[in-house]
């Protein structure tokens, strides 16, 4: 994932440091945590990088919650991106064991345990497919991305080294 990152750095560097971050952060797949490794990686405070990543985080959610079923109802009315949600569905679904087994705490750990597939727009995703309630997933999602945050800035900031020492 840091190579992505310092890819897309150096694409969007001239745009600046800080919208790069919450660019980076709101984007499917690297989300909050490539949002924390590219402000690391472009010396940006910890603090602001934090919040930058956590916002550019959570403001897909409600969008992913509210819209996703009826995007992909769109979609699959055509054969070329009927194929492709079925798919996607099919993929997103594979990861609700969790769910099933923990509710929404089950969501919150999903969410908050930062592993390839796994974030706050696949959390939404998973949520929207399985017909949990939206607020309250909401929440549950949003708790996870803070746990997230708090994982990955351990490892992107060093802040495990820096309190050791």
């Amino acid at each position: 994932m840091e190579n992505l990152v310092e890819s897309i750095v150096k694409i969007l560097g001239p745009l600046g440091k800080e919208l790069v971050v919450f660019i980076i952060s709101i984007l499917p797949i690297l989300e909050l945590r490539g949002g924390l490794i590219a402000a690391s990686l472009l010396k940006v405070t910890f603090f602001k990088g934090y919040i930058i990543s956590i916002i550019g985080n959570i403001l897909p959610i409600p969008l992913v919650l509210l819209f996703l079923d009826k995007i992909f109802s769109l979609l699959k009315k055509f054969k070329f991106t009927g194929k492709i949600v079925t798919k996607l569905e099919k993929k997103i679904l594979s990861k609700k064991k969790q769910i099933d087994k923990y509710g929404y705490l089950g969501l919150l750990l999903f969410v908050g345990i930062p592993l390839p597939g796994t974030g706050a727009w696949t959390g939404s995703a998973l949520a929207v497919l399985l017909h949990l309630d939206k607020k309250k997933s909401f929440i549950y999602i949003i708790l996870g991305v803070i746990l997230a945050s708090i994982i990955m800035s351990i490892f992107s900031y060093g802040i495990l080294g820096n309190i050791i020492k």
